[in-house]
């Protein structure tokens, strides 16, 4: 199958800057081949049944991620399946904050442990583990699936994290247990409302688990994440989230109202409010 049998069709469905740049991510993350390899004919060679599956899935608006498996995340690979989301360039940016914040930590004496909650993927957690290394990594999913999706990833990028299977809203642990310096979590934060306005590939193929939040408590997750470090937070521990720019005001105030202080915002790459960092009384 030439390049051209590959990409012309999905201009249809996606226009045709588009229909090339998911073909490229197809043959250059799925297959190994660079654009050099693509123009010298190299799609030629590759088992016409196969690639002929991969194009009905992405006509049918599957995204590439879960075609071929694997998602870019920070210049690292991660394994993707419809049990997690997809991660999201812009979740990287949270990751650099955390790295940023470290960096700016004093009290290298203690030991650094770091607990990501809603992990899905592990991209968070093993980037963490991997650009801290003096970190030791804790993540939670409620999805025994995104766990074992996870624990993959861990083996493959030759990362430490341990995974543990908690429902955030039911089974947090109420006083005691670890004191974490950082608390990090990109939790569920879409409003149900807030549907027709998404891309129809992300409501037909990701995890609404991972998504979606009622539309009359839009916070509920922040609430428990929140509650919960005010007390397994080290002092001065960091609590940050990836946020719905439409929350930000309100998750702030609560934040202020449970007692944490300097509490910040950040945008992402695309200029919205998405990021918010506060630390834990003494």
């Amino acid at each position: 199958m030439k390049y051209e049998d590959i990409w012309k069709p999905l201009v249809c469905r996606y226009g045709e800057k588009e229909a090339k740049a998911i073909t490229r991510y197809l043959l250059e993350v799925g297959y190994g081949l660079s654009m050099t390899d693509i123009l010298c004919g190299a799609t030629e060679q590759l088992p016409p049944d196969e690639m002929g599956e991969n194009l009905r899935r992405l006509l049918k608006g599957e995204p590439v991620q879960y075609v071929v498996g694997k998602a870019e995340f920070g210049g690292r690979t991660f394994k993707v399946t419809p049990d997690v989301l997809i991660p999201r360039p812009e979740t990287y940016e949270l990751c650099q904050w955390v790295v940023e914040e470290k960096r700016e930590e004093r009290r290298e004496e203690r030991d650094f442990s770091v607990l990501d909650i809603g992990t899905g993927s592990g991209c968070i957690a093993i980037t963490l583990a991997l650009d801290i290394p003096d970190a030791q990594v804790e993540a939670w999913d409620i999805s025994e699936g995104a766990l074992s999706i996870a624990r993959q990833n861990v083996k493959d990028l030759h990362a430490h994290v341990d995974f543990k299977q908690v429902n955030v809203l039911s089974s947090l642990p109420k006083q005691g247990g670890p004191e974490w310096v950082f608390i990090i979590s990109n939790p569920p934060y879409i409003c149900k409302k807030e549907a027709a306005s998404m891309e129809q590939h992300v409501l037909d193929h990701e995890p609404h688990q991972a998504l979606f939040v009622p539309d009359e408590d839009p916070l509920v997750f922040y609430k428990a994440i929140g509650q919960y470090a005010c007390h397994a937070l080290a002092n001065h521990g960091y609590l940050f989230f990836e946020i719905n720019p439409l929350y930000a005001t309100e998750i702030t105030k609560m934040l202020d109202v449970m007692g944490f202080f300097e509490i910040e915002t950040r945008k992402d790459q695309f200029g919205k409010v998405r990021f918010v960092r506060a630390r834990k009384e003494l």
